[in-house]
């Protein structure tokens, strides 16, 4: 199979249904479904400055905030759709060092996806409710709390269920060195994440019944692998792609998932360095060139 043939798809519906359309607050919906949002991918880099050259300099993602924990440092930049990319990288601590031995055992690459959630005792109890362990519970922050889903249970990465409180800290200033870039720089949009997965109807039922998703768009690729779209509040989506069938069933190998690749839609997506025309209006930038994160290009500017 052809990179191009792996990136062309054509409508194939498959057998979603929708489980619930229930109001804000409803007894029906107790957790606030529908005020979860997909809010974050981070991906894991030894450096904070690492992502900036490709992710703001090149497609214009904006700084947004940033911090220090112990034991990993985090910025994030909003692209031109609102959904965000965060880099996490290690910070000297004697507490944990997780984000260096991911680093160590994998490189630079996808760690985890983000949602943000009106509840958080009432999403765990439901998470509970269907059978997953989540890991990692935090309170310590009053501004933040968190819990994680273990990448073994939640399809091949690190899922994070996050409560903001009432009084969040200010965006923290913007770095020293950060790019200077131009009010008509071009901007790409995060369009999607695409997580590739082994059980597509297990990832399903995660991510839309148990985290809210709804349904988007389905389809399959030529290579018979089918996908389906989840969006929630806000601008984050995220597809899951099926991987059973040809390269990306090869590429999986025996993990649950991995994520496929960060789509954008972007202007002059030949602009970008590195890249490489794989179909008409398709573009790639390979992982091993983009801090282990496999980025797909789709021009959106008029012909």
């Amino acid at each position: 199979m052809t990179a191009a043939g792996a990136l062309e798809r054509r409508d194939h519906p498959m057998p979603i249904h929708e489980t619930r359309e229930h109001p804000q607050g409803s007894a029906a919906d107790p957790v606030g479904l529908d005020r979860v949002t997909f809010d974050h991918v981070a991906i894991a880099v030894r450096h904070p400055t690492d992502p900036w050259p490709i992710f703001a300099d090149v497609l214009g993602g904006r700084y947004l905030d940033r911090g220090v924990n112990p034991g990993f440092g985090w910025t994030q930049l909003r692209f031109a759709n609102g959904f965000v990319l965060e880099g996490l990288n290690p910070e000297p601590s004697d507490r944990d060092d997780f984000l260096n031995r991911f680093l160590d055992r994998n490189g630079p690459g996808p760690h985890h996806l983000t949602f943000k959630v009106p509840d958080l005792d009432r999403m765990l109890d439901r998470v509970r409710a269907a059978g997953f362990d989540p890991v990692g519970e935090d309170r310590t922050d009053p501004t933040w709390y968190e819990a994680f889903l273990h990448p073994a249970q939640a399809h091949g990465i690190v899922v994070q269920l996050a409560q903001v409180g009432p009084d969040p800290h200010a965006p923290a200033p913007e770095p020293e060195g950060f790019p200077e870039l131009t009010f008509d720089h071009p901007m790409a949009s995060l369009g999607r994440v695409v997580h590739a997965v082994a059980d597509l109807d297990g990832a399903v039922s995660l991510f839309r019944d148990v985290l809210g998703g709804r349904v988007m768009s389905s389809g399959a690729a030529i290579d018979g692998n089918h996908w389906v779209e989840l969006g929630w509040n806000g601008p984050g989506r995220l597809r899951l792609l099926e991987g059973v069938h040809a390269e990306i069933a090869e590429w999986i190998g025996d993990r649950p998932g991995r994520l496929r690749h960060l789509f954008f839609s972007f202007d002059e997506p030949r602009t970008v360095p590195g890249v490489r025309e794989v179909a008409e209006n398709r573009w790639v930038l390979d992982a091993d060139d983009v801090l282990g994160t496999r980025l797909v290009l789709s021009s959106n500017a008029r012909p």
